[in-house]
């Protein structure tokens, strides 16, 4: 379970709607309001699936509906991906696999630079 008062921003998108626990449960296909209720608190993640008909209903991205459960996730990425890029650095593969080590690690730069420009993008921006 993900502690924070901002784990999941569901409730407030549901209540603007005007939609109950219950109908916004129907439109997702569950028979009930229990797992919405539960995915509000961040009692439990929903299936990818449901999240994305949460998007789809509210026009919101995922990673805007459930910032605390997206930074949780997006931060363990990060520490195997920095991880990844050590174990790569440190290969004395050759020919094939050398190839393939080179490839990932070019990915990692780039991917690097793009948050970098997404970062001074949004510095800029009023």
């Amino acid at each position: 379970m993900i502690e924070s008062h901002l784990a999941s921003y569901l409730s407030s998108h549901r209540k603007r709607s005007g939609l109950s626990q219950k109908e916004l449960g129907i439109l997702l296909g569950y028979p009930e309001e229990g797992p919405v209720s539960r995915h509000e608190r961040l009692r439990s993640i929903p299936p990818l699936y449901i999240a994305l008909g949460y998007q789809a209903l509210f026009h919101v991205p995922v990673s805007e509906l459930f910032p605390a459960a997206y930074e949780k996730m997006r931060d363990s990425v990060e520490t195997r991906l920095t991880e990844m890029r050590c174990n790569l650095e440190q290969s004395s593969a050759k020919g094939r696999q050398a190839a393939r080590i080179a490839r990932k690690l070019m990915w990692m730069r780039e991917r690097e630079e793009q948050e970098l420009t997404h970062r001074s993008y949004a510095e800029e921006a009023p």
